[in-house]
This record gives C-alpha cells, sequence and structure tokens, in this order.
C-alpha cells in the first residue's frame, strides 16, 4: 500500500492531482484499489500485468510511418531507432512482421536530410517555451561560423525541405528572426517570462518569408570526383547538400559569391565538373590564373 502523500512527493504533485491520475488510470481499466482513512493508500491488484500494446493495423502502419518519417525529417536519429525497437517488444506477435516489414519497404521520395540531426531533447525544449510562453538564452552559429549569445522569445517551430527552423523574438535585436536549430549549440530556459507573437502571426508563413529575402543569387550544382563520405568530411553539412550520384558526390548550395564558391572548390583538392550557374566557369578560370602568376612569381 502507496500513501497518496508518497506518490506526491515522488512525482512532485499535489495530492488532488494524485486522484486524479488514479481515477483515470482507473477508467482505463487498471485496477488500482484506494484505502481512505489512516493506513489507507492505493495498490495496484495484485497479479496484474499490462497487456501488451494493441494496435490495429491502420494504427501499427500510422505510428512507424511517422517515427520513420520523423527520422527523415531530421530528428535525432538514435531517438528513432530507440522508440521502433521499444514498440517492436510490445507488439503481439501477430503484427509485429508485417510492421518490421513496412519499416524494411517504406520509400520516400524526398533526399534524405544532409543537416545535422536535431536532437529530442532540444526540440521538446523549444516545444515547450513556445507554449509556455518562456525565454530562452542559446548560443548559435551563423551561416559563416560566428558564434554568438541570444535571448529569445520562441514563437514557432517549422520544418522545411528536412531543416528544422525557430521563429522567434530576439530580445537583443529587437526583432522577429528566424534560427536553424541544428546551429543552436546549447539552450536553457530563461528566467523572465517570453513575449507573445504578434497579432496573425504565423511561423511557417514567416519562416517562408525570411527563407526566400535570404540575399543569395546564386544556386549552383557541382559533381565533384570524390567519394560521399570523403565530401562528408571535407564540407559540413551546414555548407552544403550533398547527395551521392553515378562518379562522385553532388554538391548543391545557394551562395551570395561565385568567387568565393571558386576559392571552396579549389580547396577540396579533387577534379569537379561544373553544372550550373555558366558564370561559374568564369570565376574558376579567375582563381586558376591567379594562382599560377602566384606560382610562377615565387
Amino acid at each position: 500500500m502507496t500513501t497518496g502523500r508518497e506518490i506526491a512527493d515522488k512525482l512532485r504533485i499535489d495530492r488532488r492531482t494524485v486522484r486524479r491520475y488514479v481515477a483515470t488510470l482507473q477508467e482505463l481499466g487498471i485496477p488500482i484499489e484506494g484505502e481512505r482513512g489512516v493506513g489507507g493508500g492505493y495498490r495496484l491488484r495484485p497479479g496484474f500485468r499490462l497487456p501488451p500494446l494493441m494496435l490495429g493495423d491502420d494504427e501499427a502502419a500510422a505510428v512507424v510511418f511517422g517515427l520513420v518519417a520523423a527520422g527523415r525529417l531530421g530528428l535525432a536519429t538514435d531517438g528513432v531507432e530507440g522508440a521502433l525497437a521499444k514498440i517492436y517488444r510490445v507488439l503481439p506477435d501477430a503484427i509485429r512482421g508485417r510492421v518490421e516489414a513496412l519499416e524494411a519497404t517504406l520509400g520516400f521520395t524526398t533526399a534524405p536530410a544532409t543537416t545535422p540531426p536535431v536532437a529530442g531533447g532540444a526540440a521538446l525544449l523549444l516545444a515547450d517555451a513556445i507554449r509556455r510562453r518562456r525565454r530562452i538564452c542559446i548560443s548559435y552559429r551563423t551561416f559563416e561560423g560566428d558564434e554568438s549569445l541570444r535571448e529569445l522569445s520562441p514563437l514557432g517551430l517549422v520544418v522545411h525541405s528536412g531543416r528544422w527552423y525557430l521563429a522567434a523574438h530576439d530580445h537583443g535585436r529587437d526583432d522577429l528572426r528566424t534560427f536553424r536549430v541544428d546551429r543552436i549549440g546549447g539552450a536553457e530556459p530563461a528566467d523572465a517570462a517570453g513575449i507573445g507573437p504578434p497579432e496573425g502571426f504565423d511561423p511557417v508563413a514567416h519562416v517562408r518569408r525570411s527563407l526566400a529575402s535570404v540575399p543569395w543569387p546564386w544556386e549552383v550544382e557541382v559533381l565533384l570526383d570524390l567519394a560521399p563520405e570523403r565530401a562528408a568530411e571535407r564540407l559540413p553539412a551546414t555548407l552544403a547538400e550533398l547527395a551521392p550520384e553515378r562518379g562522385g558526390t553532388l554538391l548543391r548550395m545557394r551562395v551570395s559569391s561565385l568567387d568565393w564558391i571558386a576559392g571552396v572548390l579549389a580547396g577540396l583538392g579533387c577534379g569537379f565538373t561544373i553544372r550550373r550557374p555558366n558564370e561559374l566557369h568564369a570565376s574558376v578560370a579567375t582563381l586558376a590564373r591567379r594562382l599560377a602568376e602566384s606560382a610562377s612569381s615565387d
């Protein structure tokens, strides 16, 4: 027999909440017995065992699809794999094999996310801050690699093209901003309350507008004479999208300077074929001449 006070202290809740939770479990068919008065408390009827997870075909398919899709959308793969393993352990034998077959054969037309996966803990912290309207303090790394500390009021999480974005009010800049979640190096709750969104604020529309306004005039596609694993070692996922292709690795990225990407390509130490834009050929040729001139002058 366990008293209500003991349960409340263990779970750090009040006794009224304990009674409400017990009533909910009883409604679900869990045989919890309660006795009032001195020496009273709660106990689970002896011999009771939780039944296996009972899911119908449609429910099991929905759970597996959701978990696999979460992995493809950049949520931490360890968490996805762990959740699937737990589900498999409690599913009845009759449906487990069919669910495993669905996981093994399910394909997506979209390419796997090339950004670092987003940790489930980080996503939960941000979501909790949004719901409770609390501020957070984060360390953030920009595209150029600059580090900064920010104090934010999170307003919405958005997944776009396999990347997770946070729409938030940046208190240091007193403005709405968009942040890549995989570039958040650390996050913790702040003491101050957050501010709410502007009237009619739509996080999805905000993120779309932010991405559309980024001044990257050039879309670059280059086939690298590198195996995918070698390309990933030399180009961080926050810099470029890399996809395996026959003969090497396809690099995709948006840049503001073709001269800059020409220098990046030169530093890879491998051959490459420019697919677009045609103007990149001129930047590479100019860089090649400068390097040749520097070498000859030495």
